[in-house]
């Protein structure tokens, strides 16, 4: 059953969700939507729901739509890049909170929102450090289960979009099959890719600080 959408007070606002954190293949990506409150029954006719409770499908179908119609911004680290980074911030959550920085950032710029929703993943100390002049300014809330917004929502759909479309983008590059997750099929598919083009390949596709290249390496 869909979840009921609950809108914070101001009357617009920006909510912002990442996807692909979880994935050893593919990009990490976080995306912002800038949300007003005369737009929550379009967000609602077009089933925009926390990407989780929508199948891969629904979210690629809406995704065109929803970035056609609300402005947007989108940070979407490519396999390549986010190993670059990696080692800069030495944790996930703080390379998240950077890339949801860059996101607030471009899409206050764009929209002079001065209202920011997100999921609660890290402390909001952290957040903070990584935000920028317009985002310190900002009156910014984090909370679980944020994706009951239909700001957070509809960045969690743009989010799971981009990441799904960047996965097939890569496997289609690399004429390899890059399953999702981080379990026993993905290593397999991970030994593979080393078998066929080198473990260079990896690099290219793959978030190299997850176990898996362990237990990759080792085999």
């Amino acid at each position: 059953m869909r979840s009921e959408i609950v809108a914070p007070t101001p009357a617009a606002w920006i909510g912002t969700d990442e996807a692909g954190k979880g994935d050893y293949f593919g990009p990490l990506v976080v995306a912002g939507v800038f949300v007003q409150r005369a737009e929550i029954d379009a967000l609602r006719a077009l089933g925009v729901d926390d990407s989780k409770r929508l199948d891969d499908a629904m979210i690629l179908a809406m995704a065109p739509t929803l970035r056609a119609r609300f402005a947007h911004e989108i940070c979407a680290l490519s396999p390549a890049d986010y190993n670059a980074l990696y080692p800069q911030f030495k944790n996930l959550n703080h390379l998240l909170a950077w890339a949801h920085g860059r996101v607030v950032e471009g899409l206050i710029e764009r929209t002079g929102a001065g209202f920011v929703l997100t999921d609660q993943f890290t402390r909001v100390e952290t957040m903070w450090r990584h935000f920028g002049p317009r985002g310190r300014a900002a009156c910014f809330q984090q909370r679980p289960r944020a994706e009951d917004d239909p700001g957070v929502a509809a960045a969690s759909v743009l989010a799971r979009a981009a990441f799904l479309e960047g996965v097939t983008a890569l496997a289609t590059t690399a004429g390899a099959s890059l399953p999702l997750g981080a379990g026993a099929v993905v290593d397999k598919a991970a030994r593979r890719l080393v078998a066929t083009q080198g473990r260079a390949a990896l690099g290219r596709v793959a978030k190299l600080h997850f176990k898996n290249t362990l237990r990759v390496a080792s085999s």
